[in-house]
């Protein structure tokens, strides 16, 4: 099976298993994971897809350090503000959601994709009502929007470094939640 991992930074993967893999880092958000991959697939193809990486949880049963499977994802932004309330575009076609079918044994959760992380009380408030959702990152959206485009299947896998709240670094355990995700993947991998 051919598969190609795709992180965002360098630091996000540093198993030695994986490393035998093809391994794409895109740079960090979906503008840059949307062109790098694209670049990449248009140019090989692969039976899977694995995007690994980090995210901030918005729920309380999501620990730290937990690794999980994000089954569903959108770019939550992509919208209009009408006075105080936001929409998403209804009169275009544009897709914003992706649900995929699961592909390990890890917990489910749906994710949203940002240009800005969260880190204000009100707009957190606002985010979860609106969407949702259990834990958002960066890049996850456009993975699977470029998979989709070009017929290949992919899985999300993200660890934990963080709780969604009011920036606060002293609280996040990036290290542990790098740990995890690389197990975790050698163990999907191992298992494919």
């Amino acid at each position: 099976m051919k598969v190609l991992i795709v992180v965002a930074t360098n630091f996000e993967i540093t198993s030695d298993m994986l490393k035998v893999y093809p391994v794409l880092v895109t740079g960090i958000g979906m503008v840059n994971t949307s062109i790098n991959l694209t670049r990449e697939l248009s140019k090989n193809r692969y039976d899977l897809v694995i995007n690994m990486g980090i995210a901030g949880s918005f729920k309380d049963s999501i620990n730290i350090g937990d690794v999980v499977e994000i089954t569903e994802d959108s770019f939550s932004e992509i919208g209009f503000e009408n006075s105080n309330q936001f929409n998403k575009f209804s009169e275009f076609d544009i897709k914003t959601s992706f649900t995929v079918n699961p592909k390990s044994s890890l917990k489910r959760v749906k994710s949203i994709t940002v240009n800005t992380v969260h880190g204000n009380a009100q707009s957190i408030s606002e985010i979860v009502e609106r969407e949702n959702t259990d834990i958002e990152s960066m890049e996850g959206a456009a993975v699977f929007n470029v998979c989709e485009d070009f017929n290949t299947n992919c899985i999300q896998i993200r660890s934990i470094s963080n709780k969604v709240e009011a920036r606060n670094k002293d609280n996040w355990d990036i290290k542990t939640a790098i740990i995890n995700l690389n197990n975790e993947v050698e163990r999907i991998i191992t298992n494919l």
